[in-house]
C-alpha cells in the first residue's frame, strides 16, 4: 500500500455486502454503529441504500473519547435525517438497556402492527452494521451479556454473518465490517486512519502522525500542549521531536526516535490521553 493512500477494499468486504443484501430480507431494524469521533467518516455510504425501507437507528459509540458539544450537534444532524441516535460507550453495562429501549421505540409501529394481527412477543430482528473497528461486536456482547461475537482491535475481525439471541425481545444479526472501495474525499481516509480504523501495519506511521497534527491544528491546536509542551501550530516534525523528547524516545547519538514518537502520539490521541476530540462537525 502506498504510504500516503488511505483507501483499500479487502476482498472479503465485497462478499459481505452481498451477504447483507440476502440477510436484510429477514431484518426489521438496522442499527448502524459509528465512531462518535468521526460520525460521518465512519459511515458506509452503502448503508442508506442497503437499509432502505427498514427502521433505522444510529449508535454513536466511543462517546467517552469524543467532544460532548460536537456529539450533541451530530445527534441533531441524524434526527434531521430521520435517524434516532444513541450516544454511548458499548463497553458500559447500561449500553444494552439503552439500545433495547430505543429499538422498541423506533420499531413501535411494527410492534403495534403485529399486535393488531394477534402476534404478540415476536422479537425484533435487528442488523448491527458498520465499518471495521467501530465497536459492533463489543456492542453485541454488551447486549447479549456474553461473548459470542469475536472481537479484536484489529479492523475486520468479524468475517461472517451470525444471528445472536438476546432474550430481550431482540435478535441481532452481526455483520462483517464494511468499507467502501474508494474514498472520494481523502480526508475521510485520514480521519479513519487517525482513530485506528485502518490497520497501522499497512500505513506510513510518521506520515499519518504528521497529517494528524495538521488536522488537529485546525480544530484542537492546543491538544498537545499539556502532554508534550508544544502546540500543533508548530511544524509536525517539531511536534514529533517534542513527543520523542518528552517520552525519552532517543536513538544513539541523541537523535529523537521519530517513528516511535509518531506511534506514541497516535496511541495517546486514540486512547483519549490528549483529551476528548471529535475530528469533524456536521
Amino acid at each position: 500500500m502506498a504510504g500516503n493512500d488511505y483507501g483499500w477494499y479487502p476482498g472479503h468486504m465485497t462478499k459481505s455486502v452481498r451477504a447483507i443484501r440476502e440477510e436484510l430480507k429477514l431484518v426489521d431494524l438496522c442499527i448502524e454503529v459509528l465512531d462518535s469521533r468521526i460520525p460521518l467518516s465512519s459511515r458506509n455510504p452503502d448503508i442508506d441504500e442497503l437499509a432502505k425501507g427498514k427502521f433505522r437507528m444510529a449508535v454513536l459509540n466511543k462517546a467517552d473519547l469524543s467532544d460532548e458539544r460536537k456529539t450533541a450537534l451530530w445527534t441533531a444532524y441524524f434526527k434531521e435525517k430521520g435517524i434516532e441516535s444513541l450516544v454511548l460507550n458499548a463497553r458500559e453495562k447500561k449500553a444494552s438497556d439503552a439500545v433495547r429501549k430505543l429499538a422498541m421505540t423506533v420499531c413501535a409501529e411494527k410492534i403495534e402492527r403485529d399486535r393488531k394481527r394477534g402476534i404478540v412477543g415476536r422479537p425484533i430482528r435487528a442488523m448491527v452494521c458498520g465499518i471495521p473497528n467501530v465497536g459492533k461486536s463489543t456492542l453485541i456482547n454488551s447486549i447479549t451479556g456474553k461473548a459470542p461475537a469475536k472481537t479484536g482491535n484489529k479492523p475486520g475481525v468479524t468475517r461472517s454473518n451470525q444471528w445472536v439471541k438476546t432474550g430481550a425481545g431482540i435478535e441481532l444479526l452481526d455483520t462483517p465490517g464494511l468499507l467502501w472501495p474508494k474514498f472520494e474525499d481523502r480526508s475521510v481516509g485520514l480521519k479513519l486512519a487517525a482513530v485506528g480504523s485502518i490497520n497501522d501495519q499497512i500505513l506510513n506511521t510518521i506520515l499519518l502522525a504528521s497529517e494528524t497534527i495538521l488536522l488537529l491544528r485546525d480544530i484542537y491546536p492546543d491538544a498537545t500542549v499539556s502532554k508534550y509542551g508544544i502546540s500543533c501550530n508548530e511544524k509536525p516534525e517539531d511536534v514529533l521531536k517534542a513527543v520523542a523528547e518528552r517520552n525519552g524516545l532517543i536513538l544513539k547519538g541523541a537523535v529523537p526516535d521519530i517513528r516511535r514518537a509518531a506511534e506514541t502520539l497516535l496511541s495517546e490521541l486514540r486512547s483519549g490521553k490528549l483529551g476528548r476530540m471529535t475530528l469533524e462537525e456536521p
